[in-house]
């Protein structure tokens, strides 16, 4: 189950998506012990950290507890890029250093002309792996998506530039940028960009559980797949798809308890990493994710949403489950 990024091994198939807001050390140190074979960190801005904008230093905070893990930059200047790729192959500890070259957003892919906007230059993102791969010793990996929009469908192409750029891996979001998450993913198109390539392939889009996990990678043949939005308050998700690949078989939903905990857990481990009022603020909407699906919870989501402290948060916690039982 296990599958190669140049020389390093990712012990499955199963990753966490990199996600802006979302995807810090603790989300990633908490998917991984859950089951993530590899997680990606959210993408840092190539001039924050060329102008050390504390910001976005911090965003480069790691655990000892996530290797391996995947650090993403994103920028549309090749020498900037190239500066901030070697500034953290030189100084994090993260195992892979990943190009976004899909984000749709358009603060990103508009105003900035990075992100999904690459791929509208395919030379150009040659000119950027080419340059990267020269000043890095880390494994390069890059996210796309199929194209800019459906008259420009592009994937393979992209992905054959940027393995003879030296890339060792790609991920492909299945839909266009102008698509951002709407419709369904297209599985064709990923499979095509397998088909023509010899690195690792994750594929990326609508991994919601074992069976849709299962199905990308039989008819893809991709090699991992990447798992976003389904992990939101549900990180036992990577669990439930290894277990799945191995046996076709679901593992039980996790029971309040283990809810409530990991809700403790994910909220202590932030006032660590940031600092009480910084992990307040963050998990008024990450608390609210680990409720959904959960009984009689409209007056608990309104709580947490307004949380103030950790004594607050711990009152209305066992209010609430206390209340289940």
């Amino acid at each position: 189950m296990s599958f190669y990024i140049k020389d390093l091994k990712i012990e499955n198939k199963v990753v966490l998506a990199p996600m802006a807001g979302v995807s810090n050390a603790v989300f990633r140190e908490i998917a991984r012990s859950c089951g993530a074979g590899l997680c990606f960190a959210e993408m840092v801005s190539d001039k924050g950290l060329l102008h050390k904008n504390r910001k976005t230093q911090n965003l480069l905070a790691s655990s000892p507890n996530e290797h391996p893990y995947a650090q993403q930059i994103f920028g549309n200047d090749i020498v900037s890029l190239v500066k901030a790729a070697k500034y953290v192959n030189d100084y994090t500890d993260c195992d892979i250093i990943d190009l976004n070259m899909g984000c749709p957003v358009p603060k990103v892919s508009i105003k900035s002309q990075a992100g999904a906007a690459l791929l509208k230059n395919v030379d150009k993102i040659f000119e950027i792996v080419k340059a990267i791969k020269q000043v890095i010793t880390k494994p390069l990996t890059v996210k796309i998506r199929s194209g800019w929009d459906n008259s420009s469908i592009n994937a393979v192409e992209v992905a054959k530039k940027v393995e003879h750029a030296g890339a060792d891996a790609i991920t492909i979001h299945g839909r266009t940028r102008s698509q951002l998450y709407s419709g369904k993913v297209d599985l064709e198109i990923i499979k095509q960009v397998k088909e023509a390539i010899k690195i690792p392939v994750i594929g990326n889009g609508d991994i919601k559980d074992g069976k849709s996990a299962k199905e990308m990678l039989n008819y893809t043949g991709v090699d991992a797949v990447m798992i976003g939005r389904a992990a939101l308050g549900n990180p036992w998700i990577f669990k439930e798809i290894n277990e799945y690949l191995k046996t076709e078989k679901n593992i039980p939903k996790p029971t309040f308890l283990e809810i409530k905990e990991m809700m403790i857990k994910h909220y202590k481990r932030l006032i660590e990493l940031k600092g009480e009022q910084l992990a307040t603020l963050e998990f008024r909407s990450q608390g609210v994710w680990y409720l959904k699906g959960l009984p009689q919870t409209k007056e608990t989501r309104i709580k947490i949403s307004k949380l103030q402290s950790k004594k607050e948060f711990i009152q209305i916690i066992n209010q609430y489950f206390f209340e289940l039982n």
